[in-house]
């Protein structure tokens, strides 16, 4: 499957921008340090004016970290996924969510995925601890107790991760979310320390804002998980 970059309408180009200018500013003082500097990296390739073209986001992810955007049509199976990150594709989607749906999507559309994901791709630690998440898995495809612990762990660090105090958000799915990012500062939140074991046996529902997050130490605690041990 390839990005088809000419399908994309002036509404999408309005949804893109709304979403992008929107989120950029509501980050600030939010989002982790290393992820601002990875995305203004990008700014020639993906601002609020312009929706990425897979091909050009592919240029600069190769030749900074050896990563590349693999086309898909929405949500895959685990052992495809794990198979993608272990040769360095993260899979994408290329279709917009609507004006409607600005502030709260199920599935996860191209502003989740390349907005959210890919810009810390940039960053060498964080790209190989991908790659190593994705090995791990793919080792381990017919133990189906370390694929859900795997899951967890993706779920609670790279989906919906906090770092440090203040908290500093990393996961891509407050990253990308509107709502999700403010909630997290909700004195309501529930933001408990990080906890291997926790983590691992904590199961998590996708279909609405997180209950609860966990926030671990830095994002160097998170490159120091040691896959090995989670058998």
């Amino acid at each position: 499957m390839r990005q088809n970059y000419a399908a994309y309408t002036a509404n999408d180009r309005l949804v893109w921008k709304t979403l992008y200018a929107r989120q950029r500013e509501n980050l600030e003082g939010k989002a982790h340090e290393l992820y601002l500097e990875c995305l203004d990296r990008l700014t020639p390739v993906m601002n609020e004016d312009l929706i990425p073209n897979y091909d050009d986001l592919n240029k600069v992810l190769l030749e900074t970290t050896g990563w590349s955007i693999h086309v898909v049509k929405g949500l895959i199976p685990v052992e495809e996924f794990f198979e993608l990150l272990a040769q360095k594709k993260f899979p994408a989607s290329t279709w917009l969510r609507t004006m409607e749906q600005l502030d709260y999507l199920e599935e996860p559309d191209m502003f989740h995925d390349i907005f959210g994901h890919v810009p810390l791709l940039m960053d060498e630690r964080y790209a190989q601890f991908m790659h190593d998440f994705g090995k791990h898995g793919v080792a381990n495809l017919k133990k189906s107790h370390i694929i859900r612990q795997l899951q967890n762990l993706y779920w609670f660090t790279i989906e919906f991760g906090v770092a440090e105090h203040p908290s500093k958000i990393y996961g891509a799915g407050i990253i990308s979310s509107f709502g999700e990012t403010n909630h997290i500062y909700d004195e309501k939140t529930d933001v408990l320390p990080f906890e291997l074991d926790k983590v691992l046996g904590n199961s998590f529902i996708n279909s609405e804002i997180q209950g609860h997050y966990y926030r671990i130490d830095g994002l160097e605690a998170m490159y120091n998980i040691a896959f090995e041990n989670i058998a």
